[in-house]
């Protein structure tokens, strides 16, 4: 696997693990985070699209779907500028900006490695 398709596998393995997280123990993840605890579903049902899109992230890796690859650096990238909309509008916890800047700095290593390839 090239090392663009690489960071891209590894950001969907950690896709998963968060999306998994939020269907299987969604309150103790949201307690860490400092965000209102639910009993709704809606948490679980983006926990499994989460998981699909970490699969979509390995399967487009594995494949070495370069396009695909290329667009995923400035979707994730965007992520952190929506979520600190989200916080400046109250709609969102300051902690929402930890995954943004996941996404970013996955962004940012998988647009790296593009280059140097």
């Amino acid at each position: 696997m090239s090392k663009p398709a690489n960071s891209l596998f590894i950001f969907g393995i950690y896709c998963i693990f968060s999306g998994l997280t939020f269907v299987i123990i969604p309150n103790i993840f949201l307690g860490l985070l400092n965000v209102a605890l639910t009993t709704e579903q809606w948490i679980r049902v983006m926990g499994v699209l989460l998981v699909y899109l970490g699969i979509y992230y390995i399967l487009a890796a594995r494949a070495e779907l370069k396009r695909f690859i290329q667009w995923s650096v400035y979707i994730r990238a965007s992520v952190i500028l929506v979520f600190i909309v989200f916080v400046l509008l109250g709609i969102g916890q300051p902690t929402l900006l930890i995954f943004g800047f996941i996404d970013l700095l996955g962004a940012l290593w998988t647009a790296i490695e593009l280059r140097r390839s």
